[in-house]
C-alpha cells in the first residue's frame, strides 16, 4: 500500500477551519482523524505539525479552546471556530478557489491556445 502523503504546507490551516466548522469542537486528535476521513484516507496529518497549528490559530484568535472530557474518558482541549475564525475560512476558502482555478487553467491549456 503507497504512503499517505503529508498535507500540503499552508492547507492544513484551512482544512482545520473547515472542519470545525462544520463538525464544531473537536479535539485535536479528533481534528487529525477527520481532516483524514475527509481526505478518503488519502492524506496523513503528522501531529508534530497539527498541535503547533492549533497554538498558532489560538494566538490569532482564529480558534478558541476549553478543557473537557473525550470520548475515552480522558481530558483533552476541545478547539472551536470563533467569529475570527469564521472570517478567515470565509477568506481563505475564497483565495484558495481562486487560486485552484489559476491553477486549473494550466493544466487545461494548449500550445496552440498561446500562438
Amino acid at each position: 500500500m503507497p504512503e499517505k502523503p503529508d498535507v500540503l504546507q499552508g492547507t492544513l490551516a484551512l482544512m482545520v477551519l473547515k472542519t470545525l466548522d462544520l463538525l464544531g469542537p473537536l479535539h485535536g486528535y479528533g481534528i487529525a482523524r477527520r481532516i483524514e476521513q475527509i481526505s478518503g484516507d488519502l492524506l496523513a496529518v503528522n501531529q508534530g505539525t497539527l498541535y503547533p497549528l492549533l497554538l498558532k490559530l489560538e494566538h490569532e484568535g482564529a480558534i478558541a479552546s476549553d478543557w473537557g472530557t473525550s470520548e475515552n474518558n480522558r481530558r483533552a482541549r476541545f478547539y472551536r471556530l470563533t467569529r475570527a475564525g469564521h472570517k478567515q475560512l470565509q477568506t481563505e476558502t475564497r483565495d484558495w478557489e481562486q487560486m485552484a482555478a489559476i491553477i486549473g487553467r494550466f493544466f487545461s491549456v494548449k500550445g496552440e491556445d498561446l500562438s
